[in-house]
């Protein structure tokens, strides 16, 4: 996996973030894993924040 820039993620490492597509937005991790898409962009934080901790 790869970090957004580019660069090599260490194995394990959770890098979630938001992306916004039309009227909703949703978190999206290098690890493949995917959240709900939302309205709110600060659940869609949430959403990330509480993947990445696991």
């Amino acid at each position: 996996m790869t970090h957004p820039d580019g660069t090599p993620t260490p194995s394990g490492e959770h890098l979630a973030t938001t992306v916004e597509q039309g009227r909703f937005c949703f978190a999206r991790c290098t690890c493949g894993w995917r959240g709900p898409a939302r309205r709110a962009r600060s659940l869609a934080r949430t959403d990330a924040e509480n993947h990445a901790k696991g």
